[in-house]
């Protein structure tokens, strides 16, 4: 791996973060750039691996690399953002953060599925895009759910993805959190 293949690719994850990161974050007050730093933020704190700080802090980048607008759920399309994020990121990262983003949407369906009082935990947007990811998992999905190497990961990770939904919540900057990317990009071919 060369230097400036990895400064290229930190370069662009700084960029979408810094760059392109300032359209609301669904319903909520704040944007998908304070929702990827106080998710990782709150993730660091709770001294999670580089891979799920990664992980975090990436979980939503689908949504900033389709051109369906901001919050395409309020107009009843389902953006697939975690399959867009995945698809983006797999060429850079290993499946330790690639997964946990692949699978935090099924993880709400898991918890809503799974835990009495997660579906009165979801926002109004998180209740919204729930109805058009599938709704609650019935029991075969819940099992094959946990058949997957990192669906606990991905439940962690949604757990820090509802919680990142604070108002004016001071955060540390996109570059704060870069050496945890940075440690987690594989080796280039």
């Amino acid at each position: 791996m060369t230097e400036t293949s990895t400064d290229d690719r930190i370069a662009q994850i700084h960029h979408l973060l810094d760059g392109r990161a300032d359209g609301q974050y669904g319903l909520h007050d704040i944007t998908q750039r304070q929702h990827a730093l106080q998710g990782a933020m709150f993730a660091e704190r709770d001294g999670q691996t580089a891979a799920l700080i990664a992980a975090v802090l990436l979980h939503d980048v689908g949504h900033l690399v389709h051109d369906l607008g901001e919050n395409p759920a309020e107009h009843g399309i389902d953006d697939r953002h975690e399959e867009v994020g995945y698809n983006f990121l797999v060429k850079w990262f290993g499946p330790e953060v690639t997964e946990p983003v692949r699978l935090h949407v099924a993880a709400k369906r898991f918890l809503c599925a799974t835990e009495a009082d997660y579906f009165g935990k979801l926002s109004k947007d998180s209740i919204l895009s729930l109805s058009l990811q599938g709704g609650p998992m019935s029991d075969a999905e819940v099992a094959d759910f946990r058949a997957q190497p990192h669906w606990q990961a991905a439940v962690q990770l949604r757990r820090y993805d509802e919680m990142a939904k604070v108002k004016d919540l001071a955060t540390p900057p996109a570059a704060h959190f870069l050496p945890f990317v940075a440690s987690c990009l594989k080796p280039e071919s």
